[in-house]
């Protein structure tokens, strides 16, 4: 990450976020990050602990938080936890050094938006931050009151549930869109690559396991057998 790399930097005009809040210890990737987002013509504020960026965020409004997991006071994990308990629709990009697979998933189920690990490539998450919320601008409010139904799969657009004949059970804001796609593409493989782009707004793969993730969450929660793997194309919702 370098002074040259941020220069190269070109931000898409069209980009979702204009105010972000980056939360991390480390005074130099505040500063490296700061520099990029300043370039880019973003407003950027900052916090150095976990106290500090639970209060910016819940004072003022924050199209993005950037949240580092390991900070000297407070957990970023805690942190997360008690921001979407009071928001649940702020959106937050978690960049950590931790890298293993039981943090990311711990902060995806917390609500977290996507994780990205340090080190980074600085245009990788530039254009994770691009499009904090993918396609987030679609939150129902327009559709609301829609249902939709496929097999014994019921969709509650309005009030964000699942329903399989068991009960109305609510998803999050990523999970409801990930189900809906399949839904609406019912008896088809859906490639992850155009989950990445339906729900969080990639129109490349960034190399996440973000749709992965989000899939064991909705059969933790809906049954195993709700949505099947297509090896080498994507994810398929089950006949019923």
């Amino acid at each position: 990450m370098t002074s040259q790399e941020t220069a190269r930097v070109t931000w898409p005009q069209d980009a979702v976020a204009t105010r972000i809040l980056v939360a991390d210890d480390e005074p130099g990737i505040r500063a490296f990050i700061g520099r990029a987002l300043a370039a880019a013509g973003y407003t950027a504020d900052f916090a150095a602990t976990g106290a500090e960026a639970l209060q910016r965020a819940l004072a003022g409004h924050y199209d993005l938080v950037i949240l580092d997991l390991v900070m000297p006071d407070m957990a970023g994990q805690v942190v997360l936890e008690r921001l979407l308990a009071t928001d649940p629709e702020q959106a937050v990009l978690v960049l950590s050094c931790l890298a293993d697979v039981a943090s990311k998933v711990n902060c995806l189920e917390r609500g977290a938006q996507d994780y990205l690990t340090k080190p980074f490539s600085l245009a990788e998450l530039l254009a994770r931050v691009s499009r904090p919320r993918g396609v987030a601008g679609d939150s129902g409010h327009d559709r609301a009151g829609e249902i939709v139904r496929t097999g014994r799969l019921t969709l509650d657009v309005g009030r964000l549930v699942a329903d399989i004949g068991a009960g109305p059970v609510p998803l999050t804001r990523l999970e409801f869109l990930l189900l809906r796609e399949l839904a609406e593409h019912a008896g088809q493989s859906v490639p992850k690559g155009q989950l990445l782009a339906t729900v969080w707004g990639y129109d490349f793969d960034p190399g996440s396991n973000v749709v992965d993730v989000c899939v064991r969450r909705l059969r933790s929660k809906l049954g195993f057998g709700l949505i099947k793997t297509v090896r080498g194309e994507g994810y398929q919702l089950a006949d019923h």
